[in-house]
């Protein structure tokens, strides 16, 4: 059987001249090289009663050819009304709407090239576009940030650590355990307070609060509320002067061991560091977090922990922490 082809003006005007003949389908299609299929579809398609006119034929089949294509998948308005949420409010990226949708076995499903190439031509336009007319695409994250050369001194103030980076346990290492955080501060405007995150490993659960300074003292006090009744096992902070007092943690906290990476080696603590990328969409760099509520930035932080992750099989890392499975679209 051959391939079903639609028929040209030419090939139009010799099945009116057979038609005219009295032929049969069966013989028009053999003389045309036609399946007969094709020629019955194009007599149903086009002719006009009992009349065949190839201009006319011609003429019907090109606006329906024009008509003929895929439709866009978010020219649905729930699907679109649901990715720009997600994008806008929620901070999502598009692969973890595409592939959290895919997860939960919704009836909406999207690609995240679909919804890259929606932004780009514009069709999820932000309420307020930059002067450079760059619209939606502003809500995805795209910040680069400045790391220091390999093998520079350290230059801010030393401290004794307890343990290498390099001592932690294969439970840390392979993120096979839960309870192996890594921690740092996200600082707002200088002299004033801070963030104090901590990310388990395992899961990229954030456990976060707010010091009111950056100091060792009240950092040392938000990490032991925030740690105390969690599982634990260990803690991986930076070399900042804030965690010079870690010792005071290791007391509270039942011999809690902290390690420390080399100096500016942020790779090493890529978890919390990649968490702290993501809070700054809500505590920009020089914004005065003092008089936040604390309310506020719990509600930012439960927004990280049921916020699909790649690495984690688009599940989140509450999910994940929790041993839990949530419908979130």
């Amino acid at each position: 059987m051959r391939h079903y082809h639609h028929l040209i003006l030419s090939e139009r005007e010799k099945l009116l001249f057979f038609l005219a003949k009295g032929y049969t389908l069966t013989y028009i299609a053999k003389k045309m090289g036609k399946n007969k299929s094709t020629i019955s579809r194009e007599l149903h398609r086009n002719a006009s009663g009992k009349h065949y006119l190839p201009v006319d034929a011609e003429a019907k089949a090109r606006q329906r050819h024009s008509h003929c294509r895929p439709h866009k998948r978010l020219d649905n308005p729930v699907l679109l009304k649901k990715v720009k949420s997600l994008i806008s409010v929620h901070q999502w990226s598009p692969e973890e709407i595409s592939h959290r949708l895919t997860l939960e076995g919704s009836p909406l499903q999207v690609s995240f090239v679909t919804i890259y190439r929606a932004i780009h031509a514009g069709m999820l336009d932000a309420p307020l576009t930059d002067r450079y007319g760059k619209g939606f695409i502003k809500k995805l994250r795209h910040h680069g940030k400045k790391r220091h050369l390999k093998g520079v001194e350290e230059r801010r103030g030393k401290f004794p650590v307890s343990h290498d980076i390099s001592e932690r346990t294969a439970g840390a290492v392979h993120r096979s355990r839960r309870g192996h955080f890594e921690a740092d501060t996200v600082a707002g405007k200088k002299g004033k307070a801070c963030l104090v995150t901590l990310v388990d490993r395992k899961s990229r659960y954030l456990l976060g609060g707010k010091a009111d300074q950056k100091r060792a003292d009240a950092v040392n006090t938000v990490i032991i509320e925030l740690l105390r009744g969690q599982p634990l096992h260990s803690i991986t902070p930076d070399r900042g002067k804030e965690f010079s007092k870690h010792a005071k943690v290791t007391e509270a906290l039942d011999g809690v061991k902290f390690y420390f990476p080399k100096p500016h080696q942020p790779w090493q603590r890529g978890t919390n560091e990649n968490t702290n990328g993501l809070l700054r969409e809500y505590f920009p760099k020089g914004k005065d977090i003092t008089d936040i509520s604390n309310n506020y930035i719990q509600e930012k932080i439960d927004e990280l922990n049921l916020r699909p992750r790649k690495c984690l099989g688009y599940k989140t890392p509450y999910e994940v922490y929790f041993s839990k499975t949530l419908h979130l679209t």
